[in-house]
């Protein structure tokens, strides 16, 4: 199931001009969920960096020195290990350890979810911050990979406790690279700073997002090194499709072999795989529940009416 995209990119942000020198579509007047905080004016965000690859990964270590560059106050409150592909799951053990390995940093023995949530109730005790970011994570979460994505379930975690968030991934739809996809993250970052800069901007004295309201920023791979840039910026939505697909064979003996393949369908216009696969960075609002648009509400409606028990 997909998850709502609560408003048009183009009304959340009006940013896809100066970031990808073209004007988006018209959207439609829409009523916009209540305000979240907003962050404290003159300062520096204070961002709460999580992701799912762990709390050392390349991906989040990078992230921390660039955001850190660009003047934002970074903490990383992170999974201690590697937790891809937990979603948004949450833990509900009695205990969860947590390290503090050093000035600035956290690592929870537990999920993206779980991590956030701890960040949010005591690293950040009292006063939350003012965005969380997730990421960037080592390969891409467009389409059904969002869905089951650890870097996006951070970010959702973040949404449910009203707090901005944004979900940052790198690569491509191959396999990927791990060199070249790590150099990939710098101008993946690069960007994430524009974006937040343009998300303050636009705030002012309001919240950076409507309440509810995340990004999922997929970044792709440009360049044989990876070093390139992306070809410009594209408001898009989440592809429906799965991409990956399991395969089971019996061994006869109670137990299954598994394996997983890449099938790719036709993507899906204006969808975040087709900005992907031109090299174009998609950001893609979502939402933090399962809830969807006022046409398949109303399409639910129509389906139950008259019904009894």
């Amino acid at each position: 199931m997909r998850r709502k995209r609560v408003l048009p990119l183009a009304t959340l942000l009006l940013c896809a001009p100066a970031l990808a020198g073209t004007a988006p579509a018209a959207a439609a007047p829409q009523t916009a969920p209540a305000p979240a905080p907003a962050p404290a004016s003159g300062g520096p965000l204070r961002i709460l960096l999580t992701n799912d690859d762990g709390y050392d990964a390349p991906g989040i270590r990078k992230a921390f020195e660039r955001l850190t560059a660009a003047g934002h106050d970074v903490t990383i409150v992170a999974p201690l290990t590697n937790q891809s592909g937990t979603g948004t799951k949450m833990s509900n053990a009695p205990t969860v350890t947590v390290k503090h390995p050093e000035p600035k940093v956290w690592a929870v023995d537990g999920t993206p979810g779980d991590s956030v949530a701890f960040g949010l109730a005591e690293v950040f005790a009292g006063k939350a911050p003012d965005l969380v970011v997730s990421g960037t994570n080592f390969g891409p979460n467009v389409a059904g990979l969002a869905t089951h994505s650890g870097t996006v379930g951070g970010a959702v975690a973040a949404l449910e406790h009203g707090v901005p968030a944004i979900a940052l991934s790198t690569g491509g739809l191959s396999v990927p690279d791990p060199v070249t996809t790590v150099n990939a993250m710098g101008p993946t970052l690069d960007f994430a700073v524009k974006l937040i800069d343009r998300l303050r901007s636009r705030a002012r004295s309001g919240p950076l997002l409507p309440e509810g309201v995340g990004l999922n920023v997929n970044h792709p791979v440009v360049g044989t090194d990876g070093k390139g840039r992306a070809s410009g910026v594209s408001a898009t939505f989440q592809d429906p499709q799965t991409v990956l697909e399991p395969d089971f064979t019996d061994a006869g003996d109670g137990t299954w072999k598994t394996t997983v393949k890449v099938v790719l369908r036709p993507a899906a216009r204006g969808g975040d795989i087709e900005a992907v696969s031109a090299g174009r960075i998609a950001v893609s609002p979502m939402n933090g529940d399962w809830n969807t648009g006022p046409v398949d509400q109303a399409v639910t409606s129509a389906l139950v009416a008259g019904l009894r028990p």
